[in-house]
């Protein structure tokens, strides 16, 4: 996963530094310089990770004021754009730098959560990361993230 997420990232990237067809480039967890080609564009927290067909989706939760239409078109092919429709998410939150133990441990601890509570399990569960890579390991936030019904 930690290896998926290193080579995904490096091409989301390329993408939010301005290697898109409008050429806007878009800032992650600090400012950054804008480009003459483009606009900066603050995009939102998490990066989050999940698996589909045994491989590893790696994204970007762009802000709220861009529609499909608006959202700069990505020059690399693998990247592609999509709306996620709204759902409710149960999470818990831990910290330190990813590890398969940690993962597990505390997507366990949250499936129990999820049973004990009665929700349903809707999704996949998504790793989110908020942090920057530099961030000292004790300071950095992560969620396991799984979809559930709001039924009880």
């Amino acid at each position: 996963m930690c290896n998926a997420g290193s080579e995904a990232f490096g091409r989301l990237f390329k993408y939010i530094s301005g290697n898109n067809q409008a050429r806007q480039e878009i800032a992650m967890t600090a400012p950054v310089g804008q480009v003459a080609e483009g606009q900066e564009i603050d995009m939102t927290a998490p990066v989050g990770q999940t698996q589909v067909d045994g491989k590893w989706a790696v994204s970007f939760m762009m802000p709220g004021s861009f529609t499909m239409q608006t959202t700069p078109k990505p020059r690399d092919e693998r990247i592609t754009i999509r709306q996620v429709p709204e759902r409710t998410m149960a999470a818990i939150e831990y910290s330190g730098f990813w590890s398969k133990s940690s993962y597990q441990k505390n997507k366990s601890k949250l499936e129990e959560w999820i049973n004990k509570k009665g929700f349903i399990i809707q999704g996949k569960p998504v790793w989110a990361r908020y942090n920057p890579p530099f961030m000292p390991w004790f300071l950095r936030r992560n969620e396991i993230l799984i979809p559930i019904n709001n039924l009880q």
